[in-house]
Order: structure tokens, then C-alpha cells, then sequence
């Protein structure tokens, strides 16, 4: 491919960071574009980037601006993405096509990781990370090999509670990936706190994450490392009440015929009509507090540099 294919691009606040050196931030774009509807994906973009900023980063959404890899949206290009106006969702697998038909994407988990390997950013924040899909054990989420071969620090409520978490966890010892609690002893469900699976580390603070995260590269490891923190307490839905409306999803998504990439958008949308909204306001408490200690992680990844 002819290096002027590819030319990402960035905003002027990305490119002054990233020039003077400062902490920066990913953020995907799906989550705009296909996961929460207007008006609260607006309120989550919103959300997110301050709480980056206010832990003194620089906050970078990723997404594929027709054709080209972004790092940081434009006013008018964080509107259409908003507006969802023919953005489609595009994970690793897809960039390159969404980049040869110069098309508007908005980058999934594994997307997000693919460009934050290609910009050298090292820590992106994300809602809940996908995984081995329930009763169908052959079917998991491209994040998690992405998480096994992409080394960036991302930080995040656990896998989405529509998985299976068990299975889940599992994969990612298989494929090396270290799982780290923050403020928590075990895997958080996304919109519970609790879950009942065991972590084998937690670290409490940025500058301990940011130590081992040090330690993990030096030793030459090229995984992810995730770093997993329950969603605020005060908005956080008890685990009784998510499986409920999970179960009744699950259902609904089969009897409707709905599969791949439409199943998690469905599955989440049904499960906010069924927890009354719920649902969104743990969704949005819980990106927020992950940008937030993201942000804080960047600075002390500089701070040590």
C-alpha cells in the first residue's frame, strides 16, 4: 500500500498534546454512533471528555472520518457521528474497507485498539469490553484477541453483563491478558458492581497501575493490560435485576432473528426498556468514572516519564 494511502489525521488540540508531550486519551466512537441513542450519547461524549480533561489529559475519540483514520473528532464530525446519519460500526476487521470506500466509521473496541497501535497511544477508555457470547461458545468478540496483541493500558467496567462472564474471564488468562481490579477484588458485571468472579490482582491507584503497566512492557509483553472498576455505586443496577432483563433479551433476540454485529445493540436496548433506563444511567455514570481514571493513568504515565 502506497504510504499516502494512509494519512491519519488529527485535530489541532490532539496535535498540540501530542507534541508538547501531554497525556492522551482514547476514546472509541461506536458507543456514540450505535450504542447509546440521542440524546444520551451526546450527554456520554460530553461526560467522557471532560472528565479526561479535568484529570489534566487530552481526550482523543477515535472513528474513520470518510476514509480517513481519526484521532479526535471535529465539531461538525462529532455532529454526524452523533446524529448516527450513516456511520457504520467498524471493527478491526473492517478498517481497511471503510478506509478504501471513504466512509464514515465509528471504531468498536478492537477498532479502537488497532488505531491506538497505529497512533502510539497507550491508554484508551471504554464502557465494558466484548467476549464469549452466552450459549453459543464459538461465538466471542474480535476485542479480545485485539486485547492479546495490542499493548495498551484500557480501562473499563468488565465485559458487557449480555456475555458470558466466566467464560469470558477464562479467555483472557488464556490469552495473557492481565485483568486488574481498581477498587474492586473481582470482575465487575458493567451495570453491577458485583459478580462473584475473583481477580488475582488489584491495584488502587494511577501511579500503581501506571508502575506495573511499566513493568509489563519492559518485560516485553505485547497484550493489553485491563483495568476494571466497578460502576459508581449510586448508579450501579443490582445484579438480580440485569439478568432478568438479560435473559428476557436473549430471548427477544431470538425470536426476532437478530445476529452478529446487531445482536449487542438490540441486546442493550431491550434491556434499557426493561430496567426503566436503568440501564443508561449506569452506562453513562460508569463512562464517565472510566475516562476519568484513564485520564488520571495518562498523567501518570507522563508524570513518570
Amino acid at each position: 500500500m502506497p504510504e499516502s494511502f494512509l494519512r491519519p489525521r488529527s485535530t489541532g488540540v490532539v496535535h498540540a498534546a501530542r507534541e508538547r508531550g501531554g497525556a492522551v486519551v482514547a476514546l472509541e466512537s461506536s458507543v456514540l454512533a450505535q450504542g447509546l441513542l440521542p440524546p444520551h450519547n451526546r450527554e456520554a461524549a460530553h461526560r467522557m471528555v471532560s472528565a479526561v480533561e479535568q484529570a489534566g489529559a487530552t481526550p482523543v475519540i477515535t472513528a474513520i472520518v470518510r476514509g480517513v483514520p481519526a484521532f479526535g473528532l471535529e465539531a461538525d464530525d462529532l455532529e454526524r457521528f452523533l446524529a448516527r446519519d450513516g456511520v457504520r460500526k467498524v471493527s478491526a476487521r473492517d478498517l481497511g474497507v471503510a478506509m478504501a470506500e471513504g466512509a464514515d466509521g465509528a471504531t468498536t473496541v478492537a477498532a479502537t485498539l488497532a488505531l491506538c497501535a497505529l497512533g502510539g497511544l497507550d491508554v484508551f477508555a471504554t464502557g465494558g469490553i466484548g467476549g464469549v457470547h452466552r450459549d453459543a461458545p464459538f461465538d466471542e468478540s474480535a476485542d479480545l484477541v485485539e486485547l492479546a496483541r495490542t499493548p495498551v493500558i484500557v480501562v473499563c467496567a468488565g465485559a458487557k453483563s449480555i456475555l458470558d462472564l466466566p467464560a469470558t474471564l477464562e479467555r483472557l488468562e488464556t490469552l495473557g491478558v492481565p485483568v486488574v481490579g481498581c477498587g474492586t477484588d473481582e470482575l465487575p458485571g458493567f451495570f453491577t458492581v458485583s459478580t462473584g468472579l475473583r481477580l488475582t490482582a488489584r491495584l488502587d491507584t494511577p501511579v500503581a497501575i501506571a508502575a506495573a503497566w511499566r513493568a509489563h512492557r519492559a518485560l516485553g509483553r505485547t497484550s493489553a493490560m485491563l483495568v476494571v472498576q466497578p460502576p459508581p455505586v449510586d448508579e450501579a443496577v443490582p445484579a438480580a435485576i440485569v439478568e432478568e432483563a438479560t435473559q428476557a433479551a436473549l430471548a427477544a433476540a431470538t425470536a426476532a432473528g437478530i445476529r452478529g454485529a446487531a445482536v449487542t445493540p438490540f441486546l442493550l436496548g431491550e434491556i434499557q426498556q426493561r430496567t426503566s433506563g436503568r440501564s443508561v444511567r449506569a452506562n453513562l455514570a460508569l463512562l464517565e468514572a472510566n475516562a476519568r481514571l484513564a485520564g488520571q493513568i495518562a498523567t501518570a504515565l507522563q508524570v513518570a516519564r
